[in-house]
């Protein structure tokens, strides 16, 4: 079988760049005729959407907790998780004047792609308004994969193509799905083919559907291992989701990435990591998986404090990169948000300035001109503390 255009593929390392398949010749005489691979509808869309949520100085805002999820963060300021007190939280984030300024995109719930602010806008034009781009989280869930060594897998490609396109109807234009690596499980080669090709062909249905597929595939903190075999893991599961999503496809220029900074384990017992090793280390990985076609990196914190996570990619924003290197935070940008709010309306207006404040320093962050100018006196403690300079 000859290819009309060229397709690099490695199983072991990824070799190749942006896959624009149009036609693949079968014939063992090389004259039949040609099998149209992709159909690429959105493609303009997808690129301009990607381009967007990677703008310079901006990133994402991770507010697609479950409901479950959300009602812990809840419980922890003594609220019940109902919907009411789910919606207020959410309205205070979107609603926050000048978001705008430092955020891109904003990672939604289903339920929250539907709701209103109080005044009966809805939270999609609430978003539109300050040039947010409104993503939704797609997956279903982690559930334990069978014949593994106590691992997860994620559901949710059951559906997928029609949640997806109502999703779009509703205003959502990127979408995220989450899928998780365990190093201390193994992992085994099971869960990280079973995690690549998920994350594929979700990306690829994504993309059909006019969302722009942020692709996850968490390698969790847990463990006591160091720095190194944290690289070591992180290289051979991008490699394979790479792998997977060049099978399906899926047009590069049309994604965003949401890996895991590469640290040690959280229960390491050695020194450690500075910023600047956790930097070296994590575009080591990047660079020797990614293609520069793919526009953003948007790291997950995964665990790290506020402090840390900003500092972090303010390391590797030191330099110059192929890609808009950048943030997709939760936890990192809402803990002090939420702890500050406490359910009290007349809270709204200071948890709605400390994400500013967090926004404002991840965006100098992703500029590498991050310092702790503006930070609290117990953000600058909890630097002292860590051995962090500053």
């Amino acid at each position: 079988m000859a290819l009309n255009n060229t397709l690099s593929l490695a199983g072991s390392q990824f070799m190749g760049q942006s896959v624009k398949l149009s036609t693949v010749n079968c014939s063992p005489s090389g004259r039949s005729a040609s099998l149209v691979v992709r159909a690429g509808g959105y493609d303009e869309e997808l690129v301009k959407t990607a381009k967007t949520v990677a703008s310079k100085g901006r990133g994402i805002l991770a507010m697609d907790e479950s409901n479950a999820t959300c009602g812990k963060r809840l419980a922890s300021i003594g609220l019940d998780n109902t919907e009411d007190n789910r919606q207020a939280y959410r309205e205070l984030l979107i609603t926050t004047p000048g978001l705008g300024s430092y955020i891109s995109g904003a990672i939604l719930f289903e339920e929250t792609l539907y709701q209103s602010a109080k005044g009966g806008k809805t939270f999609v034009d609430c978003l539109k308004e300050q040039n947010i781009v409104p993503g939704i989280k797609v997956d279903k869930g982690l559930v334990p994969l069978a014949g593994s060594n106590n691992e997860s897998w994620c559901q949710g490609l059951d559906g997928l193509a029609s949640r997806s396109a109502a999703y779009y109807g509703q205003g959502a234009r990127f979408a995220k799905w989450r899928t998780v690596i365990s190093i201390p499980n193994g992992p085994s080669e099971l869960a990280v083919t079973e995690a690549a090709w998920g994350l594929a062909r979700y990306a690829a249905i994504s993309q059909d559907n006019g969302l722009v597929p942020i692709v996850e595939p968490e390698v969790l903190l847990d463990g006591e291992h160091g720095i190194d075999r944290t690289l070591e893991v992180a290289e051979k599961v991008w490699a394979k989701t790479f792998y997977y999503l060049s099978l399906n496809n899926v047009l590069f220029e049309g994604i965003l990435l949401k890996p895991s900074m590469v640290t040690p384990g959280a229960d390491y017992k050695g020194t450690k990591s500075t910023p600047q090793e956790v930097a070296d280390y994590t575009l080591k990985m990047l660079h020797h998986r990614v293609p520069p076609s793919v526009p953003g990196i948007m790291f997950l914190s995964g665990g790290q404090s506020e402090v840390e996570a900003t500092l972090n990619l303010n390391a590797m924003n030191q330099s110059p990169n192929p890609w808009h290197v950048s943030f997709s935070y939760a936890r990192a940008l809402q803990n002090t948000v939420l702890q500050t709010w406490k359910g009290l309306p007349e809270n709204v207006k200071a948890a709605q300035d400390a994400l500013l404040v967090r926004a404002k320093a991840n965006s100098k962050a992703q500029l590498g001109q991050y310092t702790a100018e503006g930070e609290s006196d117990a953000a600058k403690k909890e630097m002292f503390e860590k051995g962090y300079t500053y």
